[in-house]
């Protein structure tokens, strides 16, 4: 008998995430629950719980209710949010589609940058304020005018799969790409096509940076006041991993200068509170989390999910698999 999947996310999801096509290329190789699970309040007699944003903590109460589970396929990107850590203990299988969600946050993130390398948010708002800017920023420091990413130095705090993403698209771009990565060796930077520098090093040297590393204890707080103060001048940071990576109020202080600028679609923190600061300087784009799979992009994620419960079905190894061993390091 085909092995019963079930539903755990928000309802509202379904539709955008499995749209009639992809939940019938899933009933081929399973049989699927009649209804979207949005709370764990009784017996779970799924064999594969395919989850998404809004999924109710698994915990040992829900795995004692779940005698037959015996995966987790996770259609957006992290697990920490939901899963704990009887779900690895019992030896459940565990995939996530934060691969797939990383190609959006990618594009979102090269877009950011090309636009940064022009300067093109704090042009935009000072054109909005007095007509024409021309070449001249009053209070914004410009160490040379940007044409775009092509010779541009760009620092990439992190080569997770975001990161691995945005430096192709960089090199597609003809940038200059460092990278820092406790985890990246030489070797490793140099077949991704960047040079591997400590952090201080490319804060010193980077005109455009953009952080992709996760959020851990180790990492929260990751570009203090210190390491901002490295950047040079007309530097701009572009964050679209966790808000807590970066000190927030060392941030404010160092934008509201004008010295440098930042593009923020995560901030710690989140969302900002209004008249929060960084929500008025002029060198400063603030987007509300957007840089993730939303409306069409969603399906990229479906897709992801009901590729992996065919693996399953067929005993073939997940694209995706999260093992206890990675949740050290990863978002």
């Amino acid at each position: 008998m085909s092995p019963l999947a079930a539903f755990a996310l928000r309802p509202p999801l379904l539709p955008e995430l499995f749209p009639p096509d992809l939940l019938r290329r899933l009933s081929l190789v399973a049989r699927v629950h009649d209804r979207v699970i949005d709370r764990f309040d009784g017996p779970l007699d799924a064999d594969i719980l395919i989850t998404g944003w809004g999924c109710p903590r698994i915990d040992a109460g829900v795995l004692a209710a779940a005698p037959r589970l015996r995966a987790v396929v996770h259609a957006a990107g992290s697990v920490k949010g939901h899963l704990t850590a009887e779900v690895f203990d019992r030896g459940i299988v565990v995939s996530s589609a934060a691969q797939a969600n990383a190609v959006p946050v990618a594009d979102f993130t090269l877009a950011m940058l090309v636009l940064a390398a022009k300067q093109a948010f704090v042009r935009a708002r000072a054109y909005a304020a007095g007509g024409w800017s021309g070449d001249a920023l009053p209070g914004v420091a410009t160490p040379g005018e940007r044409g775009g990413l092509a010779g541009a130095v760009v620092g990439v705090v992190g080569a997770s799969r975001v990161g691995r993403l945005v430096i192709g698209r960089l090199r597609a771009h003809g940038a200059d790409i460092l990278l820092s990565d406790p985890y990246a060796s030489p070797e490793e930077a140099a077949a991704l096509g960047a040079g591997l520098v400590p952090l201080d090093e490319l804060c010193r040297r980077a005109e455009l940076l953009t952080v992709h590393a996760p959020e851990l204890p180790q990492t929260r707080g990751l570009l203090d006041d210190r390491r901002l103060s490295l950047l040079r001048d007309g530097a701009v940071l572009v964050n679209t991993a966790r808000g807590a990576l970066v000190d927030t109020d060392a941030l404010v202080r160092h934008c509201a200068g004008g010295r440098i600028g930042a593009v923020l679609d995560v901030t710690d923190p989140e969302p900002l509170p209004p008249g929060h600061p960084l929500l008025a300087l002029p060198n400063v784009l603030v987007t509300p989390h957007i840089s993730g799979a939303r409306g069409r992009e969603l399906r990229r994620l479906g897709e992801f999910a009901v590729a992996e419960v065919e693996r399953l079905a067929r005993g073939r190894p997940l694209r995706g698999a999260v093992s206890p061993a990675d949740l050290h390091r990863i978002a």
